[in-house]
């Protein structure tokens, strides 16, 4: 089965996006064509905009599906008389907060994601620009100076998981990668084990492994089947010894692997027992 699905918006179109894009993940049988139409802000854009709905349903048989974020009422009705499936996302939402909170919403655009609380986007960019100069062990001396230390071997996920955390959190990240030398030597340097208090090991599966690496170095040693088992093997007796939470990124997303860390370092703070053994599954599965 085919449909197409717009996300449409008459601001970013992030929500719509966002949003829709987590209801459709649950209806894996059907092939979507996505299409992303935000700053529909206008009645001339909004009727074009149901020319493209028609030609839609005229290719696929079927009328398309309209994820929404739309406050201005007229705009709303042009694209909902077209034909498609239109799904309101606000007004799902907004209308029952509303009535609880007992204030009415302001109503303004843009507002999921404009720049609200300026100390914290300047926290962020800070943390981000902190997470790209302690990438890959770079600066091992500015651990101290980090929020969250992620350590694995080579392809496990450490750098955009140091920049998710960075962009969505605010949280300065780095990460150190498992050298040749700590294979040889059959352990990670001091420096590791002076920051265990913010210290995550990150794994995966040896095949999941392999198909990475190989995509970057195809055919080499370093890119085997063997090399990516000996090298998860190792490590793994390297987190033993370290004691610290070692979660496994072999079926899970950055978003996923991020609110582990998150909700992990909540219990730290709050004085809470963590689990020192694998988070979100068992690697060399």
């Amino acid at each position: 089965m085919n449909r197409t699905v717009f996300f449409v918006s008459e601001s970013t179109g992030i929500t719509a996006e966002t949003l829709g894009h987590s209801l459709l993940t649950q209806f894996d049988s059907v092939d979507f064509e996505q299409v992303y139409m935000p700053y529909i802000n206008t009645d001339l854009r909004a009727k074009a905009l149901t020319q493209r709905l028609q030609e839609a349903a005229d290719r696929d048989g079927a009328r398309p599906i309209v994820f929404a974020t739309m406050l201005n009422e007229e705009i709303r009705d042009i694209i909902k008389s077209g034909n498609c499936f239109y799904m309101e996302l606000f007004e799902v939402f907004v209308g029952p907060l509303s009535k609880e909170l007992g204030v009415p919403p302001s109503m303004k655009s843009g507002r999921s994601h404009a720049i609200t609380k300026p100390s914290f986007y300047t926290k962020r960019i800070e943390a981000i620009n902190f997470a790209m100069a302690n990438d890959d062990g770079i600066r091992p001396d500015n651990f101290h100076r980090a929020d969250v230390v992620l350590t694995g071997v080579s392809r496990s996920g450490k750098t955009p998981t140091c920049l998710y955390l960075a962009m969505h959190y605010g949280l300065r990240s780095a990460n150190y990668p498992i050298t040749e030398e700590d294979f040889e030597r059959g352990d990670v340097p001091q420096l590791l084990y002076d920051c265990k208090d913010k210290l995550f090991a990150l794994t995966i599966d040896p095949q999941r492994l392999q198909l990475i690496r190989e995509e970057r170095r195809p055919g080499s040693p370093y890119a085997s089947l063997k090399r990516c088992q000996d090298d998860i093997r190792v490590a793994q007796q390297m987190f033993k010894r370290l004691q610290v939470p070692t979660l496994n990124t072999t079926t899970q997303s950055i978003e996923e692997i991020s609110s582990q860390i998150i909700k992990a370092l909540k219990e730290r703070q709050e004085g809470r027992p963590l689990e020192l053994t694998e988070m979100g599954g068992a690697a060399g599965r």
